[in-house]
């Protein structure tokens, strides 16, 4: 066993899933997919001033909806609203606190206005946050990860990974799903036209 053995099989785990089933069922996001809403009252990223949220976080042009504490049951949310938690909640927020990243959270990122802009941010936050995992070597990956974390402080950074790797998994395969049933309603919408 080498030195490494653990930290690589964490980042297979992520990597054989991001390159075999995420990655390339996003290439080709339009913007209409994007920013699809197929639920009333779906929550989104949208021009500032335009949504209906309690909150609506951001710093550039666009916003993502959310509220505290989150309604029950919880708003549908689109592929810009599920790639925006991703892009900051799950991957630069971590960037920041684990790996040197500039700052971020929801109320300050810049989020994507077009699909394309979206899946940059992604491609950038999973590679830094890919390459902070390595670096942490087997050592890093014992060490609590701290107060970034909150109440699982204390938690090691294995642990962090692990909780990564799902929410990754999970939450893109949301959005592949929502992108399946874009194609199957709008398809079914085009033929009944025609």
């Amino acid at each position: 066993m080498t030195d490494e053995i653990w930290n690589t099989l964490l980042r297979d785990q992520l990597t054989w899933h991001w390159t075999n089933q995420l990655r390339e069922r996003l290439d080709g996001l339009t913007d209409d997919e994007y920013f699809w809403e197929p639920a009333p009252d779906c929550w989104n990223v949208r021009p500032r001033g335009t949504g209906t949220a309690p909150v609506q976080g951001g710093s550039g042009a666009m916003t993502i909806d959310f509220a505290f504490p989150e309604p029950d049951p919880p708003p549908f949310t689109t592929i810009a609203w599920r790639l925006g938690h991703v892009i900051v909640g799950v991957l630069a927020m971590r960037n920041a606190a684990h790996f040197g990243r500039t700052p971020t959270d929801y109320m300050s990122f810049e989020y994507a206005a077009t699909a394309d802009e979206a899946l940059a941010q992604l491609d950038e936050e999973y590679a830094t946050w890919l390459a902070g995992v390595e670096a942490l070597g087997e050592t890093g990956l014992a060490r609590p990860c701290g107060p970034a974390e909150g109440p699982f402080a204390e938690s090691s950074m294995a642990r962090l990974v692990l909780h990564i790797n799902r929410e990754l998994i999970h939450h893109l395969a949301e959005v592949c799903l929502l992108r399946d049933l874009h194609l199957h309603t709008h398809q079914l919408t085009r033929q009944e036209a025609s």
